[in-house]
Formats: C-alpha cells, structure tokens, sequence
C-alpha cells in the first residue's frame, strides 16, 4: 500500500473574478521508503500538491488517502494528529525564531504535541535530531550566529523531532549556495537510506531533483512525467570532492 496515493486531483482558486486551476487531474503514488523529487516551473502546481499532502489545504476534488485512510474524512483533530506526528514539514525559509537557540527551536513542536513530556526528554530528543544533521556543537546558538546552512540544518532537525514516517520538503536548497545545498541534500539521502523516511522535494532545478530516487514533472497543473533517476547523484560523494572555502 502506498503511504501516498492521490486520484484526479483538481484544486481550483477564485481570484476575483478569475479562475486559476492549480492542478486539473493529478494521479500519484509515492511507496514508503521513496525519495521523489517534483519538479516544474513556477505556477505548475508542485506546491500546491505539497500543501495538499501536508494536509494543509484541500481539494476541489479528487481523492487522497494517506497510508489507506481517506483525508477528507478525518476529523479537525485527525488531521492536526497527521500533521504533528506523521509528516515533518521543511521550506524555503526556515522560520526560525531568532531570539531562541537552535535546541529551543528544534524542542518548540514538543510543546503543542505532547505538553506532559519531561523537559529533560525533550532536551535529549532535540540534541538527538541536531546530532542526526551534524549540528550538535552548535545548540546554544541563535539563528543570526548560524549560516544559511546551519539554519537549514535546524529546521530539518525540528522537523524531524516528532519523528515522522514523511518529510515535505519544498524548495529546502531556494536560499542556499551550491556546496551548502549539497550538503542539505546529503542529509535527506541519509535520512531516506538510513531511517527510511519517505521524503518527497519540490524544485525547480533539475539538477537537485537528481538526488531523488524518482522525479515526477509538473507543467500547468498536470503531471507531464514520471521517470525513475537512472543516474542519481551521491551527495557525499560530491562533498567528499568538492573544495571547501574557507
């Protein structure tokens, strides 16, 4: 059973007097333990599919079922369940508070999701999350004493901390350099192969869509193609070549 299956999605915005169709008819499965990559220019659709699986907005119509459960027949609390517990949500901006140090932030979902658990637990959970993106050393800083990187690095490690089975990723590399995006996509590839995280990103560059294991193409709304990568780059392979600038 795929953990995402989607039926003849149509998602339809009225923007005064004008009808914008975001997706006309999206048919999609992603398998537990996948690392697909959507792909398409701005306006195809590819965010707002995001938003939909991430149980953040929903159809006009169409089916989406979420490990064999129906979305639109979840309750209000059902779905602020998934949200909080299934799916780890990592964007372009990170949305870190900036007055609060990395552990903090990364700690902060414990809060709302479980408000009897030991502030020493949380603690270790989120310590347990920065170790597992390589930012251990640095939980006592703040946002503005971290890189873009390093930011990215936290907001991946709060997304985590719930421990999902998925993580949406959308445009997780939109603000970063070329090594550092390297490094970001080593990150979901050990998440994906080590912990078998399901991990769907959406970019618009191809070249990072090719550290997928699947890119699915989105044009206008539709899905255009739907090809497996036949030669999927290696994040640390790359880094492991790459000079570092100092």
């Amino acid at each position: 059973m795929p953990v995402i299956s989607v039926r003849d999605l149509i998602k339809t915005y009225q923007v005064g007097e004008v009808k914008v169709h975001a997706l006309r008819g999206v048919s999609l499965d992603i398998e537990k333990g996948e690392f697909v990559a959507a792909t398409g220019p701005s306006g195809s659709g590819k965010s707002t599919l995001m938003h939909i699986l991430g149980c953040l907005d929903h159809p006009t119509s169409g089916q989406y079922f979420l490990d064999g459960r129906d979305v639109a027949k979840l309750s209000r609390n059902e779905l602020a369940e998934v949200r909080n517990h299934k799916i780890g949500f990592v964007f372009q901006g990170f949305n870190l508070l900036s007055r609060t140090s990395a552990l903090d932030n990364v700690e902060l979902p414990l809060l709302y999701t479980d408000k009897t658990m030991k502030a020493s637990e949380r603690h270790a959970r989120a310590m347990a999350a920065l170790k597992a993106v390589g930012l251990s050393e640095r939980a006592h800083h703040h946002p503005n004493q971290l890189s873009g990187g390093q930011q990215q690095r936290v907001a991946i490690a709060r997304a985590l901390i719930n421990q999902p089975s998925l993580i949406l990723a959308d445009e997780p590399t939109g603000n970063l350099d070329s090594r550092t995006s390297v490094e970001v996509m080593g990150i979901f590839q050990r998440l994906n192969a080590e912990q078998g995280i399901t991990v769907l990103l959406i970019t618009h560059e191809h070249d990072i869509a090719e550290y997928g294991t699947r890119i699915v193409g989105f044009r206008d709304g539709r899905v255009v193609n739907n090809t497996p990568v036949t030669n999927r780059r290696n994040a640390d392979t790359e880094l492991a070549s790459m000079p570092v600038v100092v």
